[in-house]
């Protein structure tokens, strides 16, 4: 934490700096531009000083987060690993990927042992809250791997809806990417959050799930990162989130 007063606040660039928004200079440029609000207003003077632990500020409209002590991970879960941050029985868990931090994280929703790609942790409760609960509307990309050929009127079906055991689901979007020697990749990308959905909607209608991979929620994107490995969000996806949870 800063030596500054915390009735003095800290400096806004600097806040910004550390937030992830870039160097001190590009931030003072952010604001000197009139990009910056803090609690509703529009700030332009350099000099405008902001307490991290309970100022909201934006930049572009999009919030940024200012607290040193909330903390917003990406998992690309392996196949295999437990959504779980523990396991009694030993088996491995995405708790075993962040064990080595000092804040006791949760992961938000779940993706199942055979399922593999993104998967968000943080502490932050109210984030994690909204983020989980489909009136946000946060839509989850997967890239599933099924026996093809998949027929063209498959999109449509799947938009206008397929009825499930539990009611009925559509997606958002449905592609298919690539197929060969009888086995195709699709894509499919919806805001429902319900156990195995995925795998239960392709079965349903005739291509049952051989691999999957959650590649995308909502602006967070999986792109090259490796099995295993997990990454901050950036302040952009952060930024993007915020305004989709209205945060």
């Amino acid at each position: 934490m800063s030596s500054e007063q915390p009735d003095e606040g800290i400096r806004l660039q600097k806040v910004l700096a550390s937030a992830g928004l870039g160097s001190r200079r590009a931030c003072e440029q952010l604001i000197a531009e009139g990009r910056v609000t803090v609690d509703g207003r529009g700030v332009a003077e350099l000099g405008a000083r902001v307490d991290p632990e309970t100022s909201v500020v934006r930049v572009d409209g999009k919030r940024v987060n200012l607290r040193s002590d909330q903390v917003y991970l990406v998992l690309n879960k392996p196949r295999g690993v437990l959504t779980a941050m523990s396991d009694p029985h030993g088996r491995p868990t995405v708790g075993d990927y962040v064990a080595d931090l000092p804040e006791r994280l949760f992961h938000v929703g779940r993706l199942d042992a055979d399922t593999e790609g993104l998967l968000i942790l943080t502490n932050d409760g109210e984030f994690a809250h909204r983020l989980a609960h489909p009136s946000h509307e946060v839509v989850k990309t997967y890239v599933a791997e099924v026996p093809g050929p998949v027929d063209r009127s498959l999109a449509g079906r799947l938009k206008a809806g397929i009825e499930l055991d539990d009611g009925p689901v559509s997606v958002d979007d449905f592609q298919l990417i690539d197929y060969s020697a009888g086995r195709a990749l699709v894509q499919v990308s919806l805001h429902v959050g319900r156990n195995h959905i995925v795998r239960r909607l392709l079965d349903a209608v005739g291509h049952p799930v051989d691999k999957l991979v959650r590649v995308a929620i909502g602006p967070v994107r999986l792109g090259d990162q490796r099995p295993g490995s997990v990454r901050e969000l950036t302040a952009v996806e952060l930024g993007e989130l915020y305004r989709q949870l209205g945060l």
